[in-house]
């Protein structure tokens, strides 16, 4: 490929190599793995540059899902129930998994099918921002199930930016421009 992106064809490297120093510029290996490797004449220290932007710009992008953990107990109340329930949804809206985890004390153990129901509950209260990953187990005095968001992390951060880069720019333009106004007319004597 020449310096302005246009197909040379497939040449001599003998012959690519003149046409980099007549260009003054670099022949730099673009696709090493095809047949034959493709080649670009250009400036080797800008390909660099742009290579590290944009491996900069994924890792910006990348996020980790963090598995957050929302506890109960076999006998909780409403009140109690409703505020670990908004927990849940605000991970998961943030693009986290969670774990719901019921623990049982003392005869409560006798009694897991309460438990499987509470966390039946529970799935079917966060079903519009989650999916059950794993079904409820039980694992020693406690009995845990995993819920697994609808949209992955680095979807949920690509949207908050969209959404503060809108948010500036809305502030800018009202803050600069504004709507128009006409000015007051004088007064008359």
């Amino acid at each position: 490929m020449g310096p302005n992106g246009e197909q040379v064809g497939v040449v001599r490297i003998e012959v690519a190599l003149r046409l980099a120093q007549d260009a003054d510029l670099d022949l730099v290996e673009v696709a090493p793995n095809s047949k034959p490797p493709v080649v670009k004449i250009m400036d080797y220290g800008k390909f660099k540059y742009e290579a590290a932007q944009k491996a900069k710009e994924a890792r910006r992008n990348q996020a980790n899902t963090i598995l957050k953990e929302v506890r109960f107990r076999l006998k909780i109340e409403a009140h109690d129930y409703t505020t670990k329930l908004k927990r849940a949804e605000g991970f998961l809206k943030a693009g986290d998994k969670v774990k719901a985890m019921i623990l049982f004390r003392g005869r409560e153990q006798s009694r897991p099918e309460q438990g499987v129901r509470l966390l039946r509950k529970f799935a079917e209260d966060v079903a519009e921002f989650g999916t059950v990953e794993s079904n409820p187990t039980i694992d020693g005095r406690n009995m845990v199930m995993v819920v697994a968001p609808h949209k992955n992390k680095s979807e949920v951060k690509t949207e908050q930016n969209a959404q503060r880069a809108a948010n500036k720019e809305a502030a800018r333009s009202a803050a600069h421009g504004g709507p128009a106004t006409e000015p007051a007319p004088a007064p008359a004597e």
